[in-house]
């Protein structure tokens, strides 16, 4: 196991040796690897480390770690469809559904919390715990839509260098995979997303329904990118967006609780 490691590292500082030049000093290369660090249960050993090195690019084009851990508050419109509001502090999302009036305020955590219809509060135990599932299921999707480059060394994550491609528009990009293990509602997906060589930023993505898949879902772009607080967010997603994407620093004190 020593053994391996050490080809690991061996591999891993040969790739930022490579880098240096187009980031600067191989140290600076480094501090990055070290600021991003992965979650518990990130499959470090099964990722490759040219992914790896690549995911700590992505985070520092972003707006780095220690940007995204302060960003507490993100608000965005999913397709037109609905919004949402996450507290990534403390775990609790408001989603508004447009189709029905419908409001789910979720705590993340505890899976616990109110829904509203057409402004009444619901109170059958049954209908309660159904709709705050199905609030849990929209904000993974809903938020994995938006952030998706901040969770690249998630836990459960398994990060494969693909291949160089260029994008449908044309641009020059690194390819990496993600695949997961017992993690969200549907670990079997699988992503590529393609990294700009230019600007360490994904500029397209595609979805496997299973990882196996030779063919992807949907091929969408990834653009339009923008500052909000201290982190870059991108909206454009070809022929649908993401509108109305805002990064707050306080919100009303009832906004979890109540309408």
């Amino acid at each position: 196991m020593k053994f391996i490691k050490s080809i690991f590292w061996m591999i891993f500082l040969l790739f930022l040796a490579q880098c240096s030049q187009k980031k600067g000093a191989i140290a600076e290369d480094l501090e990055l690897g070290d600021l991003n660090y992965p979650l518990p249960g990130f499959d470090l050993e099964g990722s490759d480390p040219l992914a790896i090195v690549l995911a700590d690019r992505i985070m520092s084009a972003m707006g780095g770690r220690e940007a995204w851990n302060k960003t507490r508050y993100i608000k965005w419109k999913f397709f037109g469809r609905r919004t949402l509001l996450w507290d990534k502090e403390s775990a609790r999302v408001r989603i508004e559904i447009e189709q029905g009036d419908q409001v789910i305020l979720l705590d993340l955590n505890q899976l616990t919390g109110k829904v509203f219809q057409q402004g009444i509060e619901l109170t059958d135990p049954d209908s309660v715990s159904f709709y705050l599932a199905k609030g849990e299921r929209i904000w993974i999707n809903d938020s994995y839509w938006l952030v998706m480059p901040f969770k690249l060394k998630d836990t459960g994550v398994t990060l494969t260098y693909v291949k160089e491609d260029t994008t449908q528009s044309g641009e020059l990009s690194d390819v990496l995979k993600l695949t997961f293990e017992n993690v969200g509602v549907s670990p079997d997906n699988a992503y590529w997303v393609w990294v700009s060589k230019d600007q360490d930023l994904i500029k397209q993505w595609s979805y496997f329904t299973h990882f196996t898949d030779s063919l992807p879902q949907f091929v969408s772009p990834w653009d339009d990118y923008e500052q909000f607080g201290q982190i870059l967010l991108a909206q454009g997603r070809g022929s649908r967006n993401l509108t109305e994407v805002a990064v707050l620093t306080t919100v009303p004190p009832q906004t979890f609780i109540s309408l």
